[in-house]
């Protein structure tokens, strides 16, 4: 049986789990509708720009509802072709095609009476687009390979990046699944409309980081601050957070200083990285490590492998957004496997 719930309170201001940081009037509207759609059953759709927090709320919404003691299941749809994507979503038969040697169980039936997470359903294809409208109209499917119908008691939240209404019209996206979709719609707001919100978010990942990696970098100089707040963040917080991790790692104080920060958010022509891969990704590691080891003197033996999977965490996400979230698109810029970049998305904790 579903959990009892108590009403929310849809004027409390503050957020509706611990992961969200901000109180900017933005944010504050974002908390009041996640706590009035949790009650429901209805399907949700969260639209915002890559690194604004769509999976926090997602799994808010989750927690605050009658199902928030079943199962939450986060499907990145941009992560895998078609056919891997429909398997993994319904689950298949033994022998439904190469390399079924044995039933599997797939996500909507995994999620049954808790919530699954449709992520970047923007890049879904037309002919999956069919069985997802399906299942939200019937709650039914069958398996790859299989005739079995399945029925489930799941609800569905999807997230895109991009204007689904725009993607509907230019004849990427079916039009009755974007209306089965879009029974609340909730717009995450982009970090440049809610600056206000940057300090609280410095300090935050500031603590993070300082514990994580064992550092003491507790404050901020006010230039740097005012350069953070200023910068238009097309990456939103979790560029904000990439750029605080690698400040934390290279500080040689406790203060976090301008120079610490990358030069695009100085106002400065930065370093192109968008199109590095294989030996230049090398070398700006070096760069790096070099800065590193003159900073952190006796420490730097141990720096030098932090700063290494700092760069290549930095490089990924910058891609990433570059690449509007979209996996398949990010791996051929990078050079890299599809399932080696969603397997080092994972490690890095660059999901959305």
């Amino acid at each position: 049986m579903p959990r009892a719930v108590p009403p929310p309170d849809l004027n409390d201001p503050q957020p509706p789990i611990p992961e969200l940081i901000g109180n900017s009037p933005a944010m504050q509207q974002v908390y009041r509708l996640t706590r009035q759609v949790a009650q429901s059953n209805a399907s949700v759709l969260l639209l915002g720009e890559t690194g604004t927090g769509k999976e926090l709320i997602a799994k808010a919404i989750h927690r605050l509802s009658p199902r928030g003691s079943g199962p939450f299941i986060r499907v990145n749809c941009g992560a895998l072709a078609e056919n891997l994507l429909e398997s993994e979503l319904f689950g298949h038969v033994r022998g439904a095609f190469t390399g079924a040697v044995g039933n599997r169980t797939g996500r909507f039936e995994a999620a049954h009476t808790g919530t699954v997470f449709l992520d970047e359903i923007n890049s879904t294809t037309p002919k999956l687009q069919v069985k997802l409208l399906r299942v939200l109209q019937e709650h039914e499917f069958e398996r790859v390979g299989d005739t079995q119908t399945i029925r489930v008691d799941t609800r569905v939240i999807a997230a895109s990046n991009r204007d689904l209404l725009e993607e509907t019209e230019a004849g990427r996206f079916r039009e009755d699944l974007y209306f089965r979709l879009n029974v609340i719609t909730i717009h995450l707001p982009p970090l440049r409309e809610r600056r206000e919100d940057i300090p609280l978010l410095v300090g935050h990942f500031l603590a993070v980081y300082n514990e994580e990696d064992n550092r003491h970098v507790p404050h901020v100089a006010p230039a740097a601050m005012e350069a953070l707040a200023q910068y238009r963040w097309p990456g939103n917080v979790r560029e904000l957070q990439n750029y605080v991790e690698r400040a934390v790692v290279l500080a040689p104080g406790d203060e976090l200083t301008p120079d610490l920060l990358p030069e695009v958010v100085l106002g400065r022509k930065p370093r192109r990285m968008g199109r590095r891969h294989g030996g230049d990704l090398g070398a700006l590691a070096g760069e790096y490590v070099e800065e590193g080891v003159s900073a952190a003197g006796p420490n730097a033996e141990n720096l030098h492998a932090i700063i290494v999977d700092r760069v290549e965490k930095e490089l990924i996400a910058q891609v990433m957004a570059e690449s509007d979230n979209v996996q398949v698109k990010a791996a051929k810029r990078l050079g890299i496997n599809r399932n080696t970049l969603f397997k080092k998305i994972k490690e890095y904790g660059l999901e959305n």
